[in-house]
């Protein structure tokens, strides 16, 4: 199983600022990122998402996963509290499998609040500016790990 946690303001993806995070719901999102997490794993791994404006539903979750023998890796954008949430950035960090944060706008070429992340030095790796593709290659990525 392949995890994707999103975080506070995510659930309104198509409402929000479509300049910045594109028209598109992530809940007509999801089926492409299923299709493709089906169809490199040959069926044999599936999709896990969940969402939440609530930090401590977040590390609850990334907990949860973390320790859950079937996930093979977690896709994380925790939106806004990727800048300051050192809550959410232990739970990553102690996470045995890896942890991709993902970024659907470029946070170095907006705010200067948004330009720190505290959870990434946590995280496998990390993947901004590249819209919703950015989950399909944090997908890919967990699925080509041994």
């Amino acid at each position: 199983m392949i995890a994707i946690i999103n975080g506070p303001n995510l659930n309104m993806l198509g409402k929000r600022d479509p300049k910045v995070y594109g028209s598109t719901t992530f809940e007509d999102f999801l089926p492409e990122a299923e299709y493709l997490v089906s169809d490199l794993s040959d069926g044999q791994e599936t999709l896990e998402y969940y969402q939440s404006n609530s930090e401590g539903d977040i590390v609850s979750q990334i907990q949860k996963l973390a320790f859950d023998p079937f996930c093979r890796g977690i896709v994380i954008n925790p939106g806004a509290y990727a800048h300051y949430s050192y809550a959410i950035h232990d739970a990553v960090e102690m996470s045995p499998v890896p942890v991709i944060v993902v970024h659907i706008s470029n946070i170095h070429a907006r705010e200067e609040f948004r330009h720190k992340d505290v959870v990434v030095s946590a995280a496998k790796g990390t993947i901004c500016g590249l819209g919703l593709t950015g989950y399909l290659l944090a997908i890919r990525s967990l699925l080509s790990r041994p």
